[in-house]
Protein backbone atom coordinates (compact mmCIF):
# COMPACT_ATOMS: atom_id res chain seq x y z
CA UNK A 1 0.00 0.00 0.00
CA UNK A 2 2.90 2.35 0.68
CA UNK A 3 3.91 2.42 -2.99
CA UNK A 4 0.34 3.13 -4.08
CA UNK A 5 0.14 6.01 -1.61
CA UNK A 6 3.45 7.43 -2.86
CA UNK A 7 2.24 7.33 -6.48
CA UNK A 8 -1.13 8.90 -5.66
CA UNK A 9 0.51 11.63 -3.59
CA UNK A 10 2.94 12.58 -6.38
CA UNK A 11 0.10 12.64 -8.91
CA UNK A 12 -2.04 14.77 -6.55
CA UNK A 13 0.80 17.25 -6.04
CA UNK A 14 1.52 17.50 -9.78
CA UNK A 15 -2.13 18.41 -10.47
CA UNK A 16 -2.11 21.39 -8.09
CA UNK A 17 -2.16 24.75 -9.91
CA UNK A 18 -0.73 26.46 -6.82
CA UNK A 19 2.39 24.28 -7.15
CA UNK A 20 3.00 25.27 -10.78
CA UNK A 21 6.15 27.25 -9.85
CA UNK A 22 7.85 23.93 -8.94
CA UNK A 23 9.96 22.72 -11.88
CA UNK A 24 9.79 19.02 -11.01
CA UNK A 25 7.67 16.94 -8.63
CA UNK A 26 9.16 13.45 -8.50
CA UNK A 27 9.05 10.33 -6.38
CA UNK A 28 12.70 10.90 -5.50
CA UNK A 29 15.13 13.79 -5.84
CA UNK A 30 15.17 14.50 -9.58
CA UNK A 31 18.35 13.68 -11.46
CA UNK A 32 18.12 16.84 -13.52
CA UNK A 33 15.95 19.72 -12.42
CA UNK A 34 16.67 23.27 -11.46
CA UNK A 35 15.30 24.61 -8.21
CA UNK A 36 12.61 24.66 -7.09
CA UNK A 37 11.92 20.94 -7.13
CA UNK A 38 10.00 18.62 -4.81
CA UNK A 39 10.64 14.94 -4.15
CA UNK A 40 10.02 12.21 -1.63
CA UNK A 41 13.10 12.11 0.59
CA UNK A 42 12.06 8.98 2.52
CA UNK A 43 9.11 6.83 3.46
CA UNK A 44 8.45 3.98 5.85
CA UNK A 45 5.39 2.04 6.90
CA UNK A 46 4.26 -0.03 9.86
CA UNK A 47 1.27 -2.23 10.50
CA UNK A 48 -1.82 -0.31 11.51
CA UNK A 49 -5.53 -0.90 11.20
CA UNK A 50 -8.75 -1.73 12.93
CA UNK A 51 -10.21 -5.05 14.03
CA UNK A 52 -11.89 -5.69 10.70
CA UNK A 53 -9.76 -3.43 8.46
CA UNK A 54 -6.06 -4.02 7.85
CA UNK A 55 -3.98 -0.99 7.08
CA UNK A 56 -0.67 0.78 7.35
CA UNK A 57 0.74 3.86 8.99
CA UNK A 58 3.01 5.45 6.40
CA UNK A 59 5.42 8.27 7.07
CA UNK A 60 6.52 10.26 4.06
CA UNK A 61 9.07 13.06 4.09
CA UNK A 62 8.90 15.54 1.20
CA UNK A 63 11.92 17.65 0.34
CA UNK A 64 11.64 21.01 -1.39
CA UNK A 65 14.81 22.53 -2.76
CA UNK A 66 14.52 26.17 -3.74
CA UNK A 67 16.78 29.07 -4.56
CA UNK A 68 16.36 32.24 -2.49
CA UNK A 69 18.25 35.04 -0.81
CA UNK A 70 15.78 35.49 2.03
CA UNK A 71 15.14 32.80 4.67
CA UNK A 72 11.36 33.05 4.33
CA UNK A 73 11.16 33.41 0.54
CA UNK A 74 9.90 29.84 0.02
CA UNK A 75 7.41 30.08 2.91
CA UNK A 76 4.33 30.49 0.67
CA UNK A 77 5.37 27.51 -1.45
CA UNK A 78 5.99 25.34 1.64
CA UNK A 79 2.55 26.33 2.97
CA UNK A 80 0.93 25.46 -0.37
CA UNK A 81 2.59 22.02 -0.34
CA UNK A 82 1.39 21.38 3.20
CA UNK A 83 -2.20 22.40 2.40
CA UNK A 84 -2.23 20.25 -0.74
CA UNK A 85 -0.96 17.15 1.08
CA UNK A 86 -3.50 17.60 3.88
CA UNK A 87 -6.27 17.84 1.23
CA UNK A 88 -5.47 14.45 -0.35
CA UNK A 89 -8.86 12.83 -1.10
CA UNK A 90 -9.76 9.83 1.10
CA UNK A 91 -10.82 7.26 -1.50
CA UNK A 92 -8.46 5.60 -3.98
CA UNK A 93 -8.51 2.28 -5.86
CA UNK A 94 -5.80 0.67 -3.75
CA UNK A 95 -6.33 2.30 -0.33
CA UNK A 96 -8.58 4.52 1.79
CA UNK A 97 -7.07 7.41 3.66
CA UNK A 98 -8.13 7.42 7.31
CA UNK A 99 -6.04 10.44 8.33
CA UNK A 100 -3.09 12.59 7.36
CA UNK A 101 -1.11 14.80 9.71
CA UNK A 102 1.96 16.99 9.48
CA UNK A 103 4.49 15.62 11.99
CA UNK A 104 7.40 18.01 11.59
CA UNK A 105 9.02 20.46 9.27
CA UNK A 106 12.50 21.89 9.05
CA UNK A 107 14.32 24.34 6.86
CA UNK A 108 17.97 24.90 6.10
CA UNK A 109 20.28 27.08 4.10
CA UNK A 110 22.42 25.19 1.61
CA UNK A 111 25.48 25.94 -0.45
CA UNK A 112 25.05 27.94 -3.66
CA UNK A 113 22.14 30.11 -2.50
CA UNK A 114 19.90 27.04 -2.17
CA UNK A 115 17.38 26.41 0.58
CA UNK A 116 15.95 23.09 1.69
CA UNK A 117 12.67 22.37 3.41
CA UNK A 118 11.66 18.96 4.72
CA UNK A 119 8.04 18.19 5.54
CA UNK A 120 7.20 14.88 7.22
CA UNK A 121 3.64 13.58 7.18
CA UNK A 122 1.91 10.60 8.76
CA UNK A 123 -0.73 8.86 6.68
CA UNK A 124 -3.00 6.19 8.14
CA UNK A 125 -4.51 4.12 5.36
CA UNK A 126 -6.83 1.13 5.14
CA UNK A 127 -7.08 -1.51 2.47
CA UNK A 128 -10.12 -0.63 0.35
CA UNK A 129 -13.44 -2.19 1.28
CA UNK A 130 -14.71 -4.69 -1.25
Amino acid sequence: MENHLRAELISWLREAPELAPINAIEEEAPVRASAPWLGIAASASTDWGAKERPGREVRIALELESRADEPDADGPLVSAIERRVLDLPPFHNSFELASVRLLRARSEEREGNLRGALLEFRFRIFTPQT
